[in-house]
């Protein structure tokens, strides 16, 4: 049978494997397929057998989520994304033995340390709002079209084509400005897929014992950006960080 694979940690006293196997996490499949681990040197893999059709449901994705979750109360975790299936557990301990230092490296990298995902967006009428108090020219030629009637209709393209510029100026600022603010508060970012409409997308890595400290800096910049809506989700386990 073939072996899903959550992830991959170290396979020493450092890691109570021991402790986490007594929880028992309920893996992915139905029934629940049992989590084990598969050891090879200084590192070991968290497995199960691999359900046959598995697709992304809700219950295997939060399952996926809670056997990373749990194993990182033990130790450093380097997760895999949900649908890792190797052949068996002899393929899981070669590429294991293969890449040992490398894993190691990686796992020290994301050691006490947990992932924030931090998406932001516009609210429309606060940003039309900011860019048009941070533009004289532009708040004063929408004044000028309003007392006039509205102006002609190539007035108001022209005006229309000026907000949508600077709305698009605006999001350059506020990007970079919440990466500025929010990197001060953690050891290392990473930039979430492209093309999601987002004004921003990042991922960010925490020390866990600094999370409020994170946590804290991204309310106060939402505080003081009110043309921001900022979503944080975490902690997490370091997907953005794992190679």
């Amino acid at each position: 049978m073939s072996t899903y694979v959550y992830g991959i940690t170290r396979n020493s006293p450092d890691t109570d494997l021991d402790a986490y196997l007594s929880s028992r996490p309920s893996g992915v499949g139905e029934p629940p397929q049992p989590v084990r681990v598969v050891g090879q040197g200084r590192l070991a893999a968290l497995v199960s057998d691999a359900p046959e059709n598995l697709r992304p449901k809700r219950r295997d994705l939060l399952a996926h989520q809670n056997v990373l979750s749990e194993a990182g109360a033990a130790g450093p975790v380097l997760p895999l994304r949900f649908g890792g299936v190797s052949t068996d557990d002899a393929a899981v301990t070669a590429v294991l033995a293969e890449r040992e230092e490398h894993y190691l490296q990686r796992l020290e990298a994301v050691d006490g340390r947990a992932e924030f995902n931090v998406k932001a967006d516009h609210d429309e009428e606060a940003v039309l709002h900011r860019v048009l108090a941070d533009d004289p020219d532009l708040r004063a030629m929408g004044v000028a079209q309003q007392n006039s009637g509205g102006g002609s209709h190539e007035d108001k393209l022209r005006l229309g084509e000026l907000i949508v510029a600077a709305v698009q100026r605006r999001e350059e600022v506020d990007r970079a400005e919440m990466h500025q603010a929010l990197s001060l508060a953690a050891v290392d970012s990473a930039p979430g897929p492209d093309g999601t409409g987002r004004v921003a997308n990042l991922s960010y890595l925490v020390e866990r014992d600094h999370a409020e400290t994170f946590l804290s800096a991204a309310a106060e910049f939402q505080r003081a950006n009110p043309q921001l809506r900022l979503q944080v989700n975490g902690p997490l386990p370091p997907y953005s960080f794992v190679e």
